[in-house]
């Protein structure tokens, strides 16, 4: 069995106030693009160690309060389906889309 590795890279550009303004980023599986840009990120690494999250949130100046609704909303459904797959829970993961459903008529969102 071989060993492989993957790349993941991610520049951010920030203003003179440290304020984020572009974002872009590539991987070795990034088909059909040399890099993408984004407007958001959200990066959560678990630090088995510690039993403790670290996380790593930016968005740049053109992220419009809109796109950062739907931004989060897409990224509860992720982890709901993240959740199911990872501990075969579909009642939690059930009550999380719930959630997200929830969450999505409250911030007055639509699909």
């Amino acid at each position: 069995m071989t060993n492989q590795n993957k790349k993941i890279n991610i520049e951010v550009e920030l203003d003179e106030n440290n304020v984020p303004e572009n974002i872009v980023w590539s991987a070795t599986d990034l088909e059909g693009y040399d890099e993408a840009t984004c407007r958001a990120m959200l990066l959560s690494l678990w630090d088995h160690e510690r039993k403790d999250t670290l996380r790593l949130d930016l968005w740049t100046k053109k992220m419009t309060v809109d796109e950062m609704k739907i931004f989060f909303h897409q990224t509860l459904v992720t982890m709901a389906d993240t959740l199911e797959k990872s501990i075969n829970d579909p009642r939690i993961s059930g009550d999380m889309r719930d959630f997200c459903d929830y969450f999505a008529e409250r911030m007055e969102i639509s699909e």
